[in-house]
Order: structure tokens, then sequence, then C-alpha cells
């Protein structure tokens, strides 16, 4: 059942890529409230990908409803989908930034969608509110690159640019698809710490995110769904994740 807090809400979600093809999701059915930090783990195919692709509505589920900040999405077109996405922050593997660009134009990009023609050829030319865009650079620790081209950053800096779009973005739900996978264990960590920080200082935000480190997602989000074979397998608070669940995510089938 959904609650005046939930950010986001799954009921009885599936999903198939083409009619005769095999689940991708299967009969899915969870919520997230404001404050959470969900981590969705299992192994390659589980369905991790695809549950953040409805979430950001780029997948639309072959039944079941998908409700993001109190909208039913589930039957919206990309048009009607924009204005509910603008309050959606995807931190995608890759980062999705603009090489050649500066990293305030990449951070800068995180409010096209609200801008007219105008307003984003303006911005390509020069971002307005440059103060605002140092203060969310300043909050995931890289103030002093505004004006370096994204191309010339490590892999770290270059995520921490793309969690900047978001915040700049102003969403109030975070996804991010395996955020660490390219980084090494230290940088991890200190990517995953920005994210809590993220969500702890405003409770009003949520975090969805895939991750193939088990420990790192048990250390770092509040809630894990494990998920296999596009199916639900658990649901639980972080602290009550049993090994041998986890363990149960990944076996080989005969």
């Amino acid at each position: 059942m959904k609650n005046n807090s939930d950010v986001l809400s799954f009921q009885d979600v599936s999903v198939q890529y083409s009619p005769s093809g095999p689940f991708a999701l299967r009969n899915v059915t969870f919520q997230v409230s404001a404050g959470e930090r969900v981590a969705l783990v299992g192994p390659s195919g589980s369905g991790k990908t695809t549950v953040l692709s409805v979430a950001n509505g780029l997948v639309l589920p072959t039944s079941g409803h998908v409700v993001v900040n109190d909208v039913d999405t589930s039957a919206l077109g990309a048009r009607k989908h924009r204005a509910t996405r603008s309050l959606i922050g995807s931190i995608p593997q890759g980062n999705a930034l603009v090489g050649p660009l500066r990293v305030a134009h990449n951070v800068a990009s995180g409010r096209l969608g609200r801008w007219g023609p105008v307003e984003t050829i303006r911005t390509l030319v020069r971002p307005r509110d440059t103060d605002e865009i140092l203060a969310v650079l300043e909050q995931v620790g890289i103030g002093d690159k505004l004006w370096e081209r994204a191309d010339k950053l490590s892999g770290g800096q270059q995520q921490r640019v793309a969690i900047a779009r978001t915040l700049y973005q102003g969403a109030n739900l975070l996804l991010a698809d395996e955020p660490v996978s390219a980084l090494d264990p230290a940088r991890s960590e200190a990517i995953l710490d920005i994210l809590a920080d993220v969500v702890t200082s405003q409770p009003d935000r949520a975090l969805v995110t895939s991750m193939h480190d088990a420990p790192l997602a048990l250390k770092y989000c509040t809630r894990i769904i494990g998920l296999r074979l596009g199916e639900m397998m658990f649901d639980l608070p972080s602290a009550e994740v049993a090994e041998d669940q986890l363990a149960g995510l990944y076996e080989i089938d005969d």
C-alpha cells in the first residue's frame, strides 16, 4: 500500500521486451519512501537495470502500475512524462557527460528539461547560475573543477560531476545504475559516501541504485531488494539480509 511519503511505487509490474520473449520483470511490487537508500542486488540479467529504466520512464511496463511522486506514469507518453522526469535524477553507467564541454555546462544540463530552445542554446554558450553550480560541485568535493573539460577528469571525478548534475536538477528521486562498477575500492566508497550524504542531508530525497557488490550495498544502503531472473526474491532492511539469501541470488542453475 502506498503512503504519503512514497517517492516511487511499483505495483505488480511486469516487463516483456517482445510479446513472445521472456519476462525481464515479473510481478514486481515495492515502494520507496523519502529518506530511503535502496539497493537492487542480483546477477547480470536479474532485472536491475530494467527496474531503473521503468522508474525513469524509459521503458513502459507490459502490465502493472508505476507511480512517481504521486503520478501514475505507467501509461504516459514521452511528452507527458517530461514534467515527471524533471524530478528524477538519473546517474547512468558511463555518466553520460559531454566530454569536450566544461564541467559547468555538464552540470547545467540537469535543467535542460525545464528550458525552451532559446535558454538551452544560451546555456551552451555560458551557463547561468554559476554560483549554484559551484555550490553543488563543492558538495561533491570538486568545486575547483568548474571550468575544466569533462574529458580531462578522472573516472571518479566524472562520477561526481554526474551526481552534481542531479543535485542541480533538483531531483528528489535519484536512480543510479552501477555507480561504482568502474571505480577502485577507495573511490567507490568515496562516491557512495556522497550519495548517502545527499539523501541524509535532504530527507525528501530517495536513492535507488543497482549494485553488483553486495557488501557495499549492505554498508551504504538502508534496504536491499534481491532480484533473480526478473523476480523479487526478498525486500529487507539491510541489517536483516542473511548471507544465504544473497548467495541464493547468484546460484548457477544446472
